[in-house]
């Protein structure tokens, strides 16, 4: 159990009120040790960018022989450049899986060309777009509706008429997500 509220569907009121109620037990719960806290946190940014193991390990060896950036930063930057990270940041699908799954199955394309990677890394520049033949089925239906009020990151642009966004810059430090400790993380798998 990764213990913090990182799905979409936990964070509204229900799930808070259901959430409050607890079973009393007899014994106060242990402590967590220090690996058990770095192993949380790790477990908890696996989850919510929906990445198995292997490839999680991959990025944050990236980012440790990363030369002279910031280790934690620079993992939050790989992570947040994942194509399936971007779709979902422009607001086209309500969440990260569902991004996978249309990007797997070819409804996304990158400067025009479909792709069906999603862990394709988007560099600057990039326009990532509905393909033409997905925008009449009901993925992208309603889509202005569902974002209203949702503000796309400063480095991304979404045009909502045409199902469209263009990456203008990179993931920077001041957009890091607040409930995930990126420090925490390199720390883990630099003690293993």
């Amino acid at each position: 159990m990764v213990g913090d509220r990182i799905f979409p569907k936990c964070q509204t009121t229900k799930f808070a009120i259901s959430g409050t109620k607890r079973r009393s037990t007899k014994r106060p719960p242990r402590p967590k040790t220090e690996y058990g806290l770095q192993l949380l946190e790790k477990q908890k940014a696996r989850y919510s960018y929906c990445m198995t193991e292997r490839q999680f390990s991959r990025y944050v060896k990236q980012s440790q022989t990363a030369g002279k950036e910031n280790p934690s930063l620079y993992l939050y930057k790989l992570l947040e450049s994942r194509l399936d990270n971007v779709v979902f940041r422009l607001g086209l699908v309500p969440s990260r899986r569902f991004a996978r799954q249309i990007i797997a199955h070819g409804h996304i394309t990158i400067n025009g060309r479909r792709m069906s990677i999603p862990s394709y890394q988007v560099r600057q520049g990039d326009v990532i777009a509905a393909r033409a033949g997905s925008t009449e089925s009901g993925l992208f239906k309603n889509i202005e509706e569902r974002n209203k009020g949702y503000a796309p990151p400063e480095w991304l642009g979404v045009d909502y008429g045409t199902l469209s966004g263009k990456v203008s810059g990179a993931p920077g430090a001041g957009q890091m997500e607040a409930n995930i400790k990126f420090g925490t993380i390199i720390e883990f798998y630099s003690r293993v």
